[in-house]
């Protein structure tokens, strides 16, 4: 459902919760089902792990066969040639996957560590990654908001979501449900978004998202998938491939009939 255009009652009934917040054995259980509230990492590489990947490509190796051979039989430009294209290459896919570890270990570091809940009534502090969709969490000002979030009640409450939108200005945020529509999350008012900061006021909310189902967990999952091959660049890799591959039988052709008249 759109928990942005819900009436909060609707948004409990979903939620199966209520303003006192689960009982402890709901909460253990629904922990159990949905998984710690937390960013996965599911690419994770050493700095050493990332440079031996850019040499794990079958082009490249063809190129560094062709640059080893260029070298044995004199030909000692071209494996100077060869060698910078491979090693250019390989800096620049380093810097590509670098980034994007660091990207995830920055989305990783925006998440708070305790929050504030209602469990049966009582107010208890937990650890962010035991959160669960229907627990009912406070915020005041200074917290990071711990999970993504539909506010039950405001206070003068003001959240910088520039770290997620883009968008400089603090957002003051309501209850109150939106009109039925398509919103993009800057204008979502009256939800919270995991990673966060509330610079102003208190609220209660639900939790209706934890984890990698987040807004940052989305974000997290785009860093990390893979880009989508086209079918022409397949077609263009399987063509260089052979193509690759016959220039280096062709050199070891020429290097067999050298290596045969020279013993003649």
């Amino acid at each position: 459902m759109d928990f942005y255009s819900s009436p909060i009652a609707d948004v409990a009934r979903s939620l199966s919760t209520t303003p006192a917040g689960l009982d402890p054995t709901t909460a253990g259980q629904r922990l159990a089902e949905s998984g710690p509230n937390q960013i996965a990492d599911t690419r994770k590489k050493t700095v050493w792990l990332i440079l031996l990947h850019q040499f794990t490509d079958v082009m490249i190796l063809v190129l560094l066969a062709a640059a080893i051979i260029s070298g044995v039989v004199g030909e000692v430009k071209s494996t100077y040639v060869i060698g910078s294209i491979v090693l250019l290459n390989a800096l620049i896919g380093f810097i590509q996957e670098y980034r994007a570890e660091k990207a995830m270990e920055a989305l990783k570091k925006m998440a708070a560590n305790q929050a504030q809940v209602l469990r049966s009534g009582q107010r208890l502090t937990v650890a962010t990654a035991d959160l669960v969709p229907g627990d009912v969490t406070m915020l005041e000002a200074g917290n990071i908001i711990p999970a993504d979030v539909r506010f039950i009640e405001t206070h003068a409450l003001k959240v910088d979501e520039s770290s997620l939108t883009g968008e400089s200005d603090n957002v003051e945020k309501s209850p109150d449900a939106l009109l039925t529509g398509d919103y993009p999350l800057g204008d979502r008012v009256n939800m919270g978004y995991k990673g966060t900061a509330v610079t102003n006021g208190r609220a209660t909310a639900y939790v209706v998202a934890t984890g990698m189902n987040t807004e940052l967990g989305k974000i997290a999952k785009l860093i990390q998938t893979d880009e989508t091959t086209t079918p022409l660049q397949k077609r263009l890799a399987t063509f260089g491939k052979g193509l690759s591959v016959g220039a280096l039988v062709i050199c070891g052709l020429f290097f067999g009939a050298g290596c045969g008249e020279s013993l003649c």
